[in-house]
């Protein structure tokens, strides 16, 4: 799991941080056309490895000891916060996870973001907690997402006519690129 980079490049110095109009370097194959988009959900991120153990993921800041049998990941040059997956049943959240995992459907490994009442203020409206798949989305809004612009403008005016935090694009290749509706400045 490495941190998404994000469709156009941060300025930092803003308060609070915001996307300006420069295209990110690593992304430009999303403007070229590449790849399909998909909704980002909000919620957090967890995975389930070839072994069928449970990770949650876990920023670390620059300075604190990160907990038990923490697997890193990635620094984050910019920030310093490290990335990585803790086991699942030292996560503050596991008791949702465990009640998300009575749903079924999440036998296949991979990571899944876990939603709910009791997750990020549950801005999707979930009765209850659910694991998502990465990348999946109910086919009306694949299809909206099949049609998202993909110039900062358009993406701009098209996510706050939305009720998506966001978009991840997949490339065939595995790289990945994101965009959220509060990246924009107000």
């Amino acid at each position: 799991m490495r941190k998404i980079p994000t469709l156009y490049l941060r300025d930092f110095n803003a308060r609070p941080a915001h996307v300006t109009t420069e295209p990110n370097p690593e992304c430009a194959w999303v403007l070229a056309g590449e790849g399909i988009a998909t909704r980002k959900w909000d919620g957090t991120c967890t995975m389930r490895d070839e072994a069928g153990a449970w990770w949650a993921r876990r920023e670390v800041k620059q300075g604190k000891t990160p907990p038990p049998h923490f697997v890193t990941v990635v620094t984050d040059d910019e920030t310093g916060r490290t990335v990585g997956w803790e086991p699942m049943e030292q996560a503050s959240f596991a008791k949702y996870h465990a009640e998300a995992l009575a749903y079924g459907g999440t036998d296949r490994p991979g990571t899944y973001e876990l939603l709910g009442p009791r997750i990020n203020g549950n801005p999707d409206g979930f009765m209850v907690h659910i694991l998502m798949f990465h990348g999946w989305a109910p086919l009306d809004e694949r299809v909206d997402l099949e049609a998202a612009p993909r110039d900062y403008e358009g993406l701009r005016v098209w996510l706050a006519s939305r009720p998506y935090e966001g978009i991840v694009f997949h490339h065939d290749d595995g790289r990945m690129a994101k965009i959220k509706r509060k990246d924009f400045p107000a």
